[in-house]
């Protein structure tokens, strides 16, 4: 019970109080194992706890600081954006004080239940005329399906009705047989561990709530139910652990040192929904802390040995010290995933810059990287690290200083899928068509963004996207050519691209006309070529590039375009310009009869498809493997670790510009 109640602490840590001092275990007891409770001591508890607890929170209805997240609904690219991290509770909708029926051999209950509901007799049909057969049912009057009016909206009774229903003509039910059932022997306690696992595992929160609300509530109820149940549940708690203030990481990082085999549990230490101004309001409160120093992080990594995944954000860039960086990089045998989104402070510069050295080992266990607007990086550092990387899958380096040379020196052991190099100024064209064409850890990419923005900066001319189109794999999903310079000759090489890919960004100088003959033969083709036509994947089309005056609306919602049109699917989301999302805004009467709305988070704007109506049309919610946890589509930032879109990486994704 000592070491279940300490345990339990932390599953609750989101509860704001001063933690008590640690209670130390007997000797003999094992962090991992302890005894179950008595039933007596663990009903109390726990009844005592629900009567004061708030349930567990909504996944739908919680944000986190500076947060973009994905609305989990059937509307498609839709979002949930927050400056400030709240938790909404669930507030009673009806409030149903109607007196039940009691049923019992008092014939004056059964009478009253009976007045309550209409009913009339239905003969046979076959027999019209008989009394003994047949069945009573409520009558035509029945006024048992009431509809009320609560806080505006319609809410029924009709379960209440159906009971009453039951209990008037209903056989009494039978009573359950007593079976006597040995602790560890109930029916989940014997499913194999796997699958015990997979189902805890669905009660885990991946986008905290603020962090003053309890979550993961469920979580601790089970950690009191049974050893097996504590045993499964421990490794669900401690796998994946999110920060979301510098008071939890010095709760967490205070059980793990008491408990030390917790620790070996981690797997993912994930500080994206971090706030720092959650509990204080200036950096020098938060010092003074000393919740969380590059100190306290540095332990908590000694404390992680088998950490396979970090992922941190600009808002602690502050405390990612040489030692902390040296530990990620070099200390940790099993680390796979490294996300340093947004880190530009000269403390991070130069702490990276401090570490890197020709005498690093050969070969890094690093299998996905994301240096996501690390602006301030120099060159170097690529060249040091990228060689070393000998099975990396995923390179995010957009915005950095990352050169032709470093992106050469990929081992060619690499399996790249997922590479981000928008808007690197010190990469050539010639160099990336290359990297394309010849290096063998480039030829299975999935999903490559290209990007850039055309108002600064232009990677790629006519001639380029000539030379780049045809090398392009066929396993590729999602490219991105905005801010290159294209001209209608470029349509006939992005044709065969989109019966494979689900997301294209095209760049400038194209008219919509020219779009639209990516859905639709040609005209001047023969009737034998119309016929060999083969239909479009696409899912999203990105035409921010086509700015003011450039996109033709008029054209746009004539009947000679076909992107707005019924059998233009499976496109769903079309994203445009800020200065044209605003006119289309205005035009949204027409747009929903065209079947479409619009939909907006941050700086970035969308049409998108309104969800059919036939049921006979499968529902697609958008989730795909390559996606790593994300649904909505046109995502900028690679992820890293598979979960849900939420805090600083969701607004990274999808709130921001290029």
């Amino acid at each position: 019970m000592v070491i279940l109640h300490h345990l339990n602490t932390f599953a609750a840590m989101d509860h704001i109080q001063t933690p008590s001092p640690p209670i130390t275990p007997p000797a003999h007891q094992e962090c991992l194992s302890p005894a179950p409770p008595s039933p007596g001591e663990c009903n109390n508890k726990i009844m005592g706890e629900a009567q004061n607890r708030q349930p567990s929170p909504d996944r739908a209805s919680r944000s986190s600081f500076s947060s973009i997240r994905e609305n989990e609904s059937t509307l498609v690219q839709t979002f949930t954006h927050s400056k400030i991290s709240h938790f909404d509770v669930d507030e009673e909708v009806v409030d149903d004080r109607t007196p039940e029926v009691t049923p019992g051999p008092s014939t004056l209950n059964k009478i009253h239940a009976f007045n309550m509901i209409q009913t009339q007799f239905r003969p046979p049909v076959t027999q019209p005329n008989s009394r003994l057969r047949g069945y009573v049912a409520p009558a035509d009057s029945f006024q048992g399906w009431k509809g009320i009016q609560v806080k505006g909206k319609l809410a029924s009774r009709s379960f209440g009705d159906l009971t009453i229903l039951n209990n008037v003509w209903g056989s009494a039910p039978r009573a359950p047989r007593n079976v006597k059932i040995r602790p560890g022997e109930a029916p989940i306690e014997r499913l194999p561990v796997e699958i015990l696992s997979a189902i805890i595992n669905l009660l885990v929160l991946d986008v905290p709530p603020n962090g003053v609300t309890r979550r993961n509530i469920d979580l601790m109820s089970l950690l009191l139910t049974s050893k097996t149940l504590h045993f499964a549940t421990l490794s669900t708690l401690y796998s994946q652990i999110t920060i979301p203030h510098s008071r939890i990481f010095h709760k967490f990082l205070t059980h793990i040192a008491e408990h030390q085999t917790l620790g070996t549990i981690v797997r993912r230490l994930d500080f994206c929904h971090f706030n720092p101004s959650q509990l204080f309001s200036t950096a020098a409160e938060r010092s003074q802390a000393r919740n969380l120093t590059s100190e306290t992080l540095l332990r908590c990594l000694e404390l992680t040995p088998n950490l396979q995944e970090f992922l941190v954000q600009e808002h602690i860039d502050q405390d990612l010290s040489a030692d902390v960086l040296r530990k990620l990089f070099l200390g940790l045998e099993r680390m796979e995933a490294l996300d340093f989104c947004g880190c530009t402070s000269t403390f991070f510069k130069d702490s990276f810059t401090a570490i890197v050295t020709p005498d690093w080992p050969a070969q890094l266990s690093i299998r996905r990287l994301s240096l996501h607007k690390c602006l301030t990086l120099p060159s170097t550092v690529f060249e040091t690290i990228l060689p070393r990387l000998a099975r990396l899958t995923h390179l995010d380096v957009a915005g950095t200083r990352i050169t032709d040379a470093a992106l050469m020196s990929i081992p060619y052991t690499a399996r790249i899928t997922h590479l981000n190099i928008a808007k690197c100024k010190l990469l050539s064209a010639r160099g990336v068509i290359d990297f394309l064409a010849n290096h063998p850890a480039a030829q299975g990419i999935i999903y490559l963004s290209l990007a850039t923005d055309a108002r600064s900066h232009q990677l790629f001319d006519v001639e380029d996207i000539s030379k780049l189109l045809p090398i392009l794999p066929t396993t590729l999903k999602s490219l991105s050519l905005k801010g290159s310079k294209m001209d209608p000759s470029h349509i006939d090489l992005l044709r065969p691209l989109t019966k494979h890919l689900e997301e294209l960004s095209i760049g400038r100088s194209l008219l919509l006309e020219d779009v639209n003959r990516l859905f639709v033969p040609d005209e001047t083709d023969d009737v034998e070529k119309q016929l060999e036509w083969v239909p479009h994947t696409l899912k999203f089309l990105d035409l921010s590039d086509f700015w003011g005056n450039e996109l033709d609306l008029v054209y746009l919602f004539n009947s000679r375009c076909a992107i707005m049109k019924p059998f233009s699917t499976p496109l769903e989301v079309v994203e445009l310009a800020e200065d044209v999302f605003r006119r289309v805004v205005k035009s949204s009467a027409t747009l929903q009869r065209m079947g479409w709305r619009t939909s907006e988070v941050g700086s970035r704007g969308w049409m998108v498809r309104q969800k059919s109506q036939d049921p006979s049309v499968p529902h697609d919610d958008g989730s795909r493997g390559w996606k790593m946890g994300a649904e909505a589509w046109g995502m900028r930032k690679i992820p890293v670790a598979r979960a849900e879109v939420g805090g600083m990486y969701g607004s990274f994704m999808f709130g921001r510009k290029l």
